[in-house]
């Protein structure tokens, strides 16, 4: 019967990157492609861009609020 050598775990201490440099990237993409889709069908149902980007100021606020547990 085959044998399967075990894979090593590198320890938290000793990764070359942390989680959020590893993910912050595609955060940062998909935060960008989701703001570009939100302000586009803002401006396709006749909203003005500076509207569209006050309203979505005001969301990304809301949100960061809630967030850290506080409210606007």
């Amino acid at each position: 019967m085959p044998t399967v050598a075990a894979t090593p775990i590198t320890p938290p201490d000793q990764h070359v990157v942390t989680a959020r440099e590893a993910i912050e990237p595609l955060y940062e993409k998909l935060e960008l492609q989701t703001e570009s889709l939100v302000l586009s069908a803002a401006l396709e149902a006749g909203w003005s861009s500076d509207e569209a980007t006050k309203a979505l100021a005001t969301l990304r606020l809301q949100d960061a609020l809630s967030t850290l547990g506080r409210t606007a």
